[in-house]
């Protein structure tokens, strides 16, 4: 009777909430990491600004369709690979556990980046709101540490209480966002109608690369459609209808928005006044034409989009902790969930205590919120992304080279293949680039600092997997298997997902 009720109770606190999500709610996760708002009104203007390159939009609008040749290999295999883990398991299950752990320590860097990075964005835009509207002053990092407290606490309740929220803040942003590219492209600059910006000739041009991993940094979210799967009612259908509709609605809406940015400007002028401006161009821009009330409530979702935005990478981070601490490939406390609301508690708490550091430290150092951690640390997030998924498209085709598992050529080859191919060089001229992107000399060190810490973090994965089967092999052999593990053992009593029920 001890050991039933040990191996129960251990089963609870390493299993996520089933079956609380449907297609709509997963979309509003992963569009709400995407944050339309806080790209096209900040993302997009800074890509302009820094990169001083006009091909944004049609950066926008290939990245998307990258990125849904990705999707095709990526849902496929969503449908035989269920695991929070996403990116980790799926890279461990098509290019060996070393590369799997390889990966997981890339993906814990590079969300956090992301989430962290956001909070800069966050606090900065939040403070200017309440001057210029209310004549309240207040420091970014004091609004900040606001944003943080409530992400901190959101985080540990029901994954669906958390998309019904998302989901309000989601539908009105796209609303505004839109509305601001129609009354855009409806008064143009006096150059007049134009379409240049959306010409296929800037992918060929000098610091195209920049652009590219610009927009791809507005992208990330929308794969952590798998990250819920094992939360979702149905995975097998859920997660790939999630999947392409929020790449097509948030290719469209920043492809788009951005070309309309262009118009209201002039393509020669889109530049100067991104770097004018910054993240108020698109305001300016629309405010003799739909009133102070719009521009205010423009300016209102602008802030509950990064607020949004922190919420969901909050929950990917604690997801993918939840997987490696499930696996035990980081501590094993990470693995477990509240008992209350099936949340992943400790990894959520663990996400929140470092971004409680990160701010900190920024604010102690005096640095520049906007360029310093909103731009710098997310696009560093990007990058990591980026890697990510070039070697999860690999990954793909191992795997399905291994066993077809009913795939048609296309979902379990072609798709993959062209995708890898189309990521590799997109990451080859991100990297080769990386100086436009930050805006920095190209002798500076920084353009190498970022690179190189997912590189010096993916050797460090290495290096523990390798420990690892030699000093726990139980562990190694389960690395990646995830829910699936778990489904192939109801009660939660192999080795490395029961640790703790085991010694009770």
């Amino acid at each position: 009777m001890t050991t039933s009720r040990s191996a129960e109770s251990s089963h609870v606190t390493n299993t996520l909430a089933r079956s609380r999500l449907g297609t709509a709610a997963v979309v509003f996760f992963v569009m709400a990491a995407a944050a339309p708002l806080t790209v096209t009104a900040g993302g997009a203007t800074s890509g302009f600004a820094i990169t001083e390159r006009t091909g944004i939009p049609i950066a926008y609008l290939a990245v998307a369709a990258i990125l849904a040749l990705f999707a095709v290999g990526y849902v496929a295999m969503s449908r035989h690979v269920v695991n929070a883990g996403a990116f980790y398991s799926y890279v461990a299950q098509g290019l060996g556990k070393p590369a799997g752990v390889g990966a997981a320590f890339i993906a814990v860097l590079a969300y956090n980046a992301m989430q962290i990075g956001l909070y800069g964005g966050f606090g900065a835009v939040l403070a200017g709101f309440l001057g210029d509207r209310f004549g309240i002053s207040v420091s970014w990092w004091a609004c900040a540490l606001a944003g943080w407290a409530i992400v901190a606490v959101l985080g540990v309740l029901r994954v669906d209480l958390n998309g019904r929220v998302l989901a309000v803040m989601l539908l009105a942003e796209i609303a505004v966002a839109a509305l601001f590219a129609v009354v855009m492209v409806a008064n143009p600059a006096e150059s007049g109608f134009t379409f240049s910006a959306l010409s296929p000739g800037f992918l060929f041009s000098a610091g195209i690369g920049a652009a590219l991993v610009t927009a791809v940094t507005g992208f990330v979210g929308f794969e952590a459609t798998v990250v819920f799967s094992e939360e979702t009612r149905d995975p097998r259908r859920t997660v790939a209808r999630a999947t392409f509709i929020a790449v097509a609605v948030t290719g469209l809406l920043y492809g788009l928005s951005a070309w309309a940015l262009t118009v209201a400007t002039g393509p020669d002028k889109i530049v100067a006044a991104a770097q004018e401006h910054s993240t108020e161009l698109i305001f300016t821009l629309v405010q003799p034409h739909v009133g102070q009330f719009v521009v205010d409530l423009g300016h209102l979702l602008f802030v509950t989009s990064l607020f949004a935005a922190l919420l969901s990478f909050h929950h990917t981070v604690g997801r993918y902790l939840f997987s490696l601490g499930r696996e035990q490939v980081l501590p094993a406390v990470l693995g477990r969930t509240s008992r209350r609301t099936s949340a992943p508690k400790a990894g959520s708490i663990t996400q929140s205590t470092l971004a409680l550091l990160v701010l900190l430290g920024f604010a102690a150092a005096g640095a520049d919120p906007i360029v310093h951690l909103f731009f710098w640390v997310t696009v560093s997030g990007g990058l990591g992304v980026l890697i990510l998924m070039t070697l999860t498209s690999a990954a793909v085709i191992g795997y399905f080279i291994r066993d077809r598992r009913g795939e048609n050529v296309w979902r379990r080859l072609a798709a993959p293949v062209l995708a890898t191919v189309a990521l590799g060089w997109v990451l080859y001229l991100t990297i080769d680039q990386f100086a436009v992107l930050l805006g920095v000399d190209p002798a500076s060190p920084l353009r190498w600092l970022f690179p190189a810490s997912f590189a010096v973090t993916a050797a460090l994965g290495l290096l523990w997997a390798v420990l690892l089967r030699a000093w726990r092999p139980e562990v190694y052999d389960a690395v990646g298997l995830g829910a699936n593990a778990a489904a192939a053992n109801p009660f939660g009593l192999s080795t490395p997902l029961v640790t703790e029920g085991s010694r009770a």
